[in-house]
């Protein structure tokens, strides 16, 4: 009974093992191959329990969601002979796993195959447009028709381009520095050409200042001299006026004028006679002036 039981449970193993190898799973996100001692012999692209035979068939599975390439940087001459260093990217889904297996193996192998086909399909395209036309409206229809061109080439890889974008489009380092170099000696250009018109502006400036100025000057002047003349003649007519009215006190006023003057200082010397008319109202406020001696 116990050597019964035991073979039993060994058929029972046995069982299970086959059973187990027999069975596999595709999932939702999964696309496979059943190879017969390496030879395909069918695909499944949708998902659920599946069986093979044990030992005999194998199965590889393939991804069915979009997958993400990264080809190297590669330079490109545009129609207007600049050059550009472009780094792109694309994406790309398995939709043939049979193709695929037939030509590529395993997805570590996609970038030798894609990489290529996309940097000859940048050169080809961006060949024929200008840098204009990249930075333009232009390049939505640019992207379209390069990965139009890619896909045409990797269908026969079982492989479906879904975007190819460029993420960068930089001037090479040697062109860069010239670039550079060149918007440097602009700049210094138009530097000097704004100085030199700024100094010439400035003398304009200047010289048109110093017109005025003189014109200014001259107009003040005559009008001071015009004023003065004026003030001259009022002055004029006032003494004239005041000394109309009284002579005596306008002559007594002038006098004492004169004293204050002449002796403010304190130091003042004087060499004239005492009977001059200078000191008419000296000595006298009637400004008679006494008869010196030996005169009548």
């Amino acid at each position: 009974m116990t050597k019964f039981l035991a073979i039993l449970g060994g058929l029972v193993v046995i069982v299970g093992i086959i059973l187990t190898s027999s069975l596999f799973i595709v999932q939702q996100t999964q696309q496979a191959i059943v190879l017969f001692f390496g030879k395909p012999q069918k695909t499944i692209q949708e998902p659920g329990l599946n069986f093979k035979i044990p030992f005999a068939e194998e199965v590889v599975y393939y991804e069915k969601r979009v997958l993400d390439l990264d080809p190297p940087t590669e330079r490109v001459i545009l129609a207007d002979q600049k050059r550009l260093d472009v780094d792109s990217y694309a994406r790309f889904r398995i939709t043939n796993p049979l193709l695929f297996y037939q030509t590529t193996r395993q997805v570590s192998g996609v970038p030798g195959k894609l990489s290529p086909i996309i940097n000859s399909s940048l050169r080809r395209v961006l060949g024929n447009e200008t840098l204009l036309d990249i930075l333009s409206k232009k390049r939505a229809s640019i992207m379209v028709e390069i990965q139009k061109t890619v896909n045409d080439a990797v269908k026969r890889f079982g492989m479906e381009i879904v975007e190819v974008r460029v993420r960068r489009a930089d001037y090479p380092d040697e062109t860069r520095s010239n670039i550079e170099n060149r918007m440097k000696s602009e700049r210094e250009r138009e530097a000097k050409e704004f100085r030199a018109r700024g100094f010439e502006m400035a003398e304009g400036i200047r010289a048109d200042a110093d017109k005025q100025k003189v014109v200014i000057l001259a107009e003040a002047k005559k009008e001071a001299e015009t004023l003065r003349g004026e003030g001259d003649g009022q002055a004029i007519q006032i003494y004239a006026d005041a000394f109309g009215q009284d002579p005596e006190f306008f002559a007594f006023y002038r006098s004492m004028q004169a004293y204050r003057e002449s002796m403010a200082s304190g130091d003042t010397t004087m060499v004239l006679s005492p009977n001059s008319d200078f000191f008419r109202y000296f000595n006298n406020i009637t400004g008679n002036v006494r008869p010196s001696p030996g005169n009548p």
